[in-house]
């Protein structure tokens, strides 16, 4: 089967910059670079469908307010280079930013988020989604609370119809960096039931094209030990 859908976990960043004696920003900037490197060249690869977990809810309300701030610079620094990248236009990549931003982040940042999703929302050659302030277990507690409301019966065949992440195929393909093999609030918990899993002890800012290249080799390799 075809790779289609590639969702990242990218942990690392603060561990990568103390090791090599940086700050926490200098870890979350060089993280920024890396995944618009990984989102060009999973392009390139003809993957239609790439979703990253930008910062979880958890990031946005526990961590110190400097370390924040410096995060919604980078997110609103990196959606801007999207908005005005003439590929991503070129190319028609739908851009989609989904988790509960809206209630935490700063006007400006939210202003450039609702810009990128209302340009690209005619695009579908590919697929770019962010989750941000997200949380996989709120997903699924509003998916019930929303069907609750709209008197309907959850089945597994309607489920996913009430999802922040309705719009999105299964995913094929989970990276994780950082070294920690583990999964996190419920990241994606609906898309991931029938995925391959790829864990590397490479930190996210030094996880490089070659690395994912690897990852996809491995899926594939994965799926032909499946068939024998």
């Amino acid at each position: 089967m075809k790779l289609q859908h590639v969702a990242i976990i990218p942990d690392g960043n603060r561990r990568w910059a103390k090791a090599r004696g940086l700050t926490t920003f200098k870890g979350h900037e060089q993280g920024m670079k890396t995944i618009e490197d990984i989102a060009r060249e999973a392009k390139k690869q003809g993957i239609k469908y790439l979703t990253a977990w930008g910062c979880s809810r958890d990031n946005v309300t526990k961590r110190s307010p400097g370390e924040v701030r410096y995060l919604y610079k980078l997110f609103k620094e990196h959606l801007e280079r999207m908005l005005n990248d003439k590929d991503l236009h070129k190319d028609k990549v739908r851009v989609r930013v989904i988790g509960e931003w809206m209630k935490f982040f700063p006007s400006p940042l939210k202003t450039v988020a609702k810009k990128i999703e209302e340009e690209t929302k005619n695009y579908g050659n590919y697929n770019f989604t962010l989750l941000m302030a997200y949380d996989g277990k709120r997903e699924m507690a509003e998916a019930f609370e929303n069907a609750q409301k709209k008197g309907a019966k959850i089945k597994e065949s309607n489920l996913k119809n009430y999802l922040w992440t309705k719009d999105l195929p299964p995913v094929d393909l989970v990276i994780r960096t950082g070294g920690s093999p583990h999964w996190s609030s419920g990241f994606l918990m609906w898309h991931t039931a029938d995925s391959e899993f790829y864990f590397t002890k490479t930190f996210w800012p030094a996880f490089n094209v070659k690395e994912f290249r690897k990852a996809i080799a491995e899926y594939y390799k994965a799926l032909r030990n499946h068939g024998k």
